[in-house]
């Protein structure tokens, strides 16, 4: 059996079984444990990460060629991803093409086995981003207002735990594990998957959808500290890993689930279409006024502020609570570890740098940023979005 994946229906625990041939798909009671709850699930989380933090890291050995290369295990998608075009601008490991977008090998593995298996909720609210765009910030906000119900701001688990924790990544979670049960009162999950490679029981029953972007220079800078730190010490980074290597193949679309420009045009086009049902915001607009674009994420969420909140100061709260500086400096960050068991096991802190707007002038020249706002914004032109407006 692949997968146990499950949701409190009419007060009965139920999950998708689907078999490796996926040819026998039914719904049945499920034969696993339930969650007491969101604070004993998180809880129970974060000691099972912590417990494997020296683990946090992938194996990088040198393969044949002399180019340092993950090693992973075979999986049932093995056979489909050796047939996909590939390349190797990363070097540590692949990138394959997968319906107009690059994937590294262990998240297309674990996409295809979401689209194959994730079955949504017609209440599911979606946080949908492109790595390294303010995911984290997004997940925390977007748990803060759902939750701020059920716990005060000083028993939040946003304090005890962090937004990884808290809002699932539909592919880690769906596509890696054998088992997982979602917290029934807990409508938010995450995702990287492009719009139209989206598992399509999200897009059918018509679930919302919050997509978040950056200014793509800064998501390149992002995207290059983040793949750098998950590599073992005492090697040449730089070797396989440069910054002016990074900015030509960002340049040419090569990234991990790149194009960057073919990602946010989609969730752009989605917003236009279905803004009842996308809602499309920028991080820079978010830093610049957060305050009234937690406002509108609530509002499009379906929990809005009520007057009495607004004057208790709850909106500033949330605000503060789900701070890049105060996130950065919780104990969980310092000391957990993000999914210890699925590939995707990395260190929690790796999740936060600077969160600044802008930083891309350190890393690059005037003339390589000129150069990728030309090259993004004629891929864009046409669809009624740039970057460059404010």
């Amino acid at each position: 059996m692949d997968l146990v994946y499950g949701r409190i229906v009419n007060g009965v625990p139920t999950n998708v079984i689907t078999s490796q041939s996926s040819k026998n798909i039914g719904v049945r009671p499920m034969l696993v444990p339930q969650w007491g709850g969101s604070q004993q699930r998180v809880s129970s989380i974060v000691q099972l990460r912590q417990s494997r933090l020296n683990k946090a890291l992938p194996l990088v050995h040198e393969d044949k060629e002399g180019g340092p290369q993950i090693s992973l295990p075979q999986s049932n998608y093995s056979e489909l991803i050796s047939t996909l075009p590939a390349r190797n601008d990363w070097k540590f490991m692949p990138l394959h093409q997968y319906q107009g977008f690059w994937y590294f090998t262990v998240y297309l593995e674990a996409l295809l086995a979401a689209q194959e298996k994730f079955q949504a909720q017609p209440d599911d609210l979606v946080l949908c981003t492109y790595p390294k765009t303010g995911t984290t910030w997004l997940k925390a906000l977007a748990f803060a207002i759902t939750t701020r119900s059920r716990y005060s701001i000083s028993e939040s688990p946003l304090l005890t735990s962090t937004p990884h924790d808290c809002v699932p990544f539909l592919e880690v979670e769906i596509g890696t594990k054998k088992a997982c049960i979602r917290d029934p009162e807990n409508p938010l999950v995450a995702t990287h998957i492009p719009y139209g490679s989206l598992p399509t029981s999200i897009t059918a029953l018509g679930c919302k959808m919050v997509y978040f972007c950056r200014d793509p220079k800064d998501v390149l800078v992002s995207m290059w500290h983040f793949l750098r730190a998950r590599l073992p010490e005492g090697i040449d980074k730089d070797a396989y890993c440069s910054m002016d290597d990074s900015f030509e193949s960002f340049c040419e679309g090569i990234a991990l689930n790149g194009p960057y420009w073919d990602h946010v045009a989609g969730y752009w086009k989605a917003s236009q279409e279905h803004p009842e049902k996308v809602l499309f915001l920028k991080y820079e607009d978010l830093k610049e006024d957060t305050v009234s674009n937690v406002r509108k994420l609530a509002d499009f969420l379906g929990y809005p502020f009520t007057p009495e909140e607004e004057r208790q100061g709850v909106v500033q709260e949330i605000v503060d609570l789900c701070s890049f500086e105060n996130l950065k400096n919780l104990k969980a960050t310092k000391d957990g570890v993000y999914s210890s068991d699925s590939p995707f096991i990395m260190k929690n802190s790796l999740f936060y740098r600077k969160g600044n707007s802008g930083d891309w002038k350190n890393y690059f020249t005037e003339e390589m940023g000129a150069r990728l706002d030309q090259i993004v914004e004629q891929k864009l032109s046409g669809s009624g979005f740039s970057f460059l407006s404010r």
